[in-house]
């Protein structure tokens, strides 16, 4: 019998990619002869190595590459540039924005950054100098405090959600406490009020409408469990119209008769009478503290002037309890956010708040001054090349401080198109500027500016728009 013939193939041998095609990673040079290349090295020999291998990795990767070693070192050494470029830098805020939350709201004080200075090094942060034996961090700030607001006692933690939390925490753990639905707010960042009272233990028991709220709703809602009432400030935004809220001492009295806490969390904080500047009327510390709160929270970095911090004033037996829980050592400041903020308060206390703190210099900056310097800041663009004008805008406060308030501003207009492209620029220049957008233009608002960095901003621009930053 005979056997079948399988049908013939090809005899052609099968094709070898790494012989036959060309593949530009075979190519790339050794680490070696990019060392070789690269010269004399401006960074240490071992971390310039990492780079390099990184990009040759990269090129691998992507199947083609330069073979010059010294392009392979350039990118080696823009790779290092780029991871050397610090993502935290220097601003000059021509938002318009007073308060800037994303640009680390209240500018400091002189005073107080010679005090940060001052204690970076060994301090007395809790050491009592005269008894030469442990002290008590939070003994630095009371007297200030107490002069300021007429509290019985202060404490300090690291911002006013920390505040919040220390104080149901240590007031209501497991208990109810009382808040008006219209003051179930949410702020930036996702800060709610009703997961931070969960977060802290105690129980939300909502009271009244969202617009109108009274004393009864209040004294009604109040059982065995009940821990405290907590007042909480709007913030960002405004309810108007129809609406009705209890006055303070109404709410501290009830508070009072019924044995539980009043929490009044003011947000922002003030003590200055906002309305002497053209503002709605924000309520200052010391008039909550007056009204009878046991508790009093607000921050250190909005309207106070000072560095990101949360203060506590009120009753000694209440900031006792919030002092003595354990929370409060997870939450406390560092010695230089304290060094900062005593700094402020001193300024408050002498009657220089006004003149030296950073925040009501803007606030408190005239229309006429604002245009003058508008005017020569333009003048001074336009000689370096910039084309620019001077345009009326209106200012904010921000931080959720004064929602809705507005000061009249003045800004620097450029000429130089696309907007966006401009701006990025801008924010790309050594120190970064950041500005804003009016009616299709890149603007520079100087109510969030101090006078004396009118020269650098004049130059930075100028440079940035002429040589693409």
């Amino acid at each position: 019998m005979t056997a079948k013939r399988r049908p013939s193939r090809a005899t052609s041998p099968r094709p070898d990619a790494r012989r036959t095609l060309p593949d530009a990673r075979r190519t790339l040079p050794s680490v070696d002869a990019v060392l070789r290349a690269a010269g004399e090295l401006d960074v240490p020999r071992t971390r310039f190595v990492s780079a390099v291998r990184e990009v040759l990795a990269d090129a691998r990767g992507n199947g083609a590459a330069a073979t010059d070693a010294r392009a392979v070192a350039r990118d080696a050494r823009a790779r290092i540039a780029a991871k050397d470029t610090p993502s935290m830098r220097r601003v000059l805020n021509a938002t318009g924005v007073v308060l800037q939350t994303n640009l680390g709201r209240a500018p400091l004080a002189p005073a107080a950054i010679d005090a940060m200075r001052d204690a970076a090094g060994a301090v007395s942060v809790e050491y009592d100098l005269v008894a030469g034996k442990r002290g008590e961090r939070h003994g630095h700030t009371i007297g200030l405090l107490h002069e300021l607001s007429g509290a019985e006692d202060a404490a300090v933690v690291n911002n006013n959600a920390a505040a919040v939390l220390l104080a149901l925490a240590a007031l209501a753990v497991r208990r109810e406490v009382l808040v008006a639905r219209g003051e179930l707010v949410e702020i930036g960042g996702g800060f709610r009020i009703p997961d931070v009272l969960r977060r802290s233990g105690a129980k939300l028991v909502e009271v009244g409408t969202t617009n109108r709220t009274y004393v009864k709703d209040y004294a009604s809602a109040i059982g065995e469990r009940t821990a405290a009432i907590l007042r909480v400030h709007a913030s960002n935004f405004k309810v108007t119209g129809f609406v009705a809220s209890p006055d303070d001492r109404s709410l501290a009295t009830l508070a009072r008769e019924r044995g539980i806490a009043f929490i009044h969390d003011l947000g922002s904080g003030t003590f200055l009478d906002t309305s002497r500047f053209g503002l709605a009327r924000e309520q200052t510390v010391s008039e909550a503290v007056a009204a009878g709160a046991d508790v009093v929270t607000f921050s250190g970095d909005k309207l106070l002037g000072g560095p990101q911090s949360g203060i506590v004033v009120g009753r000694a037996a209440r900031i006792a309890e919030l002092r003595a829980h354990p929370l409060m050592r997870a939450l406390r400041p560092d010695k230089v956010t304290l060094a900062a903020l005593i700094a402020t308060l001193e300024l408050y206390r002498d009657g220089r708040a006004e003149a030296e703190i950073p925040v009501w210099r803007m606030i408190a900056a005239g229309v006429d001054s604002l245009d003058e310097r508008a005017r020569s800041i333009a003048r001074r663009l336009t000689g370096g090349g910039v084309t620019a004008e001077v345009i009326a805008t209106e200012s904010t406060i921000g931080g959720g401080s004064l929602p809705e308030e507005t000061q009249p501003s003045r800004a620097v207009a450029l000429a130089a198109t696309p907007a966006s492209a401009v701006a990025a620029r801008l924010r790309a220049a050594r120190p970064a500027v950041v500005p804003r957008i009016v009616d299709g233009r890149v603007a520079l608002d100087l109510r969030a500016t101090l006078a004396e960095d009118d020269e650098l901003l004049a130059i930075t621009v100028t440079a940035a728009l002429r040589t693409g930053g």
